[in-house]
């Protein structure tokens, strides 16, 4: 069975006008003002708007049976409820969905920008891992992500779409249905039971617009996810993760993937800024940490690389006293790349010292590799599809 591709046509409603999906409260206050609501409505009608939007996944005003007509009108003609338009969707055969976004314009960009959102479905949960910038500056050498230059930051509205589009992709509102494309789905009533900021970017290098955008997914009036079932994956951003700690109160996941400064300076470049002992000194810091609420520390294993069992033992000695999960990746390949998976009974000696120290140490499985959507394999494709479109157009069947 191969992966489907779907390009979908662009969305309903107006391009030009601005969208209200994505925005927190004091946004549409600033919306509802910008259209003549009088000050002594604005708390209700934020009230109104919050829960069609962030409660039961309106994407029409139409819908909003308790807001007078009037108003109803008067913010269609001002506004939409636009998500990110899909440009493509792949699915793989185990389940996973990835999306090509395309968002709206911004100031002088010349052409709406692109970023990938993949959702990974399992019997009893579905995770859904979005981006935070469009493009990355850390150049990680085995991931793929860190190949494509950053454009800019995402907005809060922008991050929070991607969990609106996603739940509208897949009936996750409540009475929606179910897609009809015979894609896995979890049986829980809830479909995303866990948002992860492992996709494009480094989440902390857009602090603000992260954290804005996690506590409107966070809000209980709304999209009512658990903190506990959000986490931020940070190459070791160190300044940013005690302020991350304190102010949004996240799960925390590091991307570490060496015991050595010498070999995590070529992997995960940061390292030159902030060294193992800076990052392993602000872990030991992070406000809230205790077993309950452990740090996932993520370890990819490369081949003759970071996989021997010496790695294994110099890890659990790196980690002493921290709670923490050690999260082991089948490295996943990608066009270009130097490095290799490491032998699957190696992983499993590996993991085997990590869990005889009383970490868990769960291998996690690839999902998605047939679409590019595992990790470390995001780049949002945007030239490579508009050279298929452009083939197509000419009859020549390049690719």
């Amino acid at each position: 069975m191969h992966a489907a591709l779907d390009i979908h046509p662009p969305q309903e409603g107006n391009a030009a006008l601005p969208s209200l999906a994505g925005l927190g409260r004091v946004g549409l206050a600033a919306r509802l003002r910008a259209i003549g609501v009088p000050d002594k409505q604005i708390r209700m009608r934020v009230g109104q708007l919050w829960s069609w939007i962030y409660a039961r996944g309106a994407t029409s005003f139409d819908q909003m049976s308790d807001v007078s007509k009037e108003l109803r009108t008067t913010l269609a003609r001002a506004y939409t409820l636009a998500r990110p338009q899909i440009a493509a969707e792949q699915v793989s055969t185990d389940g996973t969905r990835k999306w090509l976004l395309r968002l709206a314009k911004r100031g002088h960009e010349a052409k709406a920008p692109e970023i990938e959102t993949v959702y990974i479905p399992e019997y009893d949960r579905g995770t859904l891992c979005i981006s935070s910038q469009i493009g990355c500056t850390l150049t990680c050498t085995f991931c793929h992500t860190g190949t494509q230059r950053l454009v800019r930051n995402l907005e809060p509205e922008e991050i929070v779409g991607q969990i609106l589009l996603a739940r509208d992709r897949i009936g996750d509102w409540p009475g929606a249905a179910a897609p009809t494309d015979g894609g896995l789905l979890p049986t829980a009533e809830r479909k995303i039971t866990n948002v992860v900021l492992m996709g494009m970017g480094e989440p902390l290098y857009n602090f603000d617009n992260v954290r804005d955008a996690m506590a409107i997914a966070a809000d209980g009036d709304g999209l009512a996810l658990s903190k506990r079932r959000i986490t931020l994956s940070t190459s070791g951003v160190v300044p940013e993760i005690p302020r991350w700690g304190a102010e949004a109160g996240t799960m925390l996941a590091i991307s570490l993937h060496a015991t050595r400064d010498a070999l995590r300076d070529t992997l995960v470049p940061i390292n030159r800024k902030y060294p193992i002992a800076e990052l392993m000194a602000a872990c030991r810091a992070y406000p809230g940490l205790s077993n309950a609420r452990r740090i996932t520390f993520e370890y990819v294993m490369l081949k003759g690389i970071n996989d021997s069992l010496a790695e294994a033992k110099a890890l659990v000695k790196l980690l002493a006293g921290i709670p923490a999960k050690i999260n082991l990746i089948p490295f996943n390949p990608w066009p270009g790349t130097a490095y290799e998976c490491s032998d699957w009974e190696q992983i499993e000696r590996f993991a085997e010292i990590i869990n005889q120290a009383g970490y868990a140490s769960p291998v996690r499985m690839p999902r998605g590799r047939d679409i590019m959507a595992a990790c470390g394999q995001l780049k949002s494709e945007s030239l490579r599809i508009r050279a298929r479109e452009r083939a197509a157009t000419e009859g020549t069947g390049a690719v």
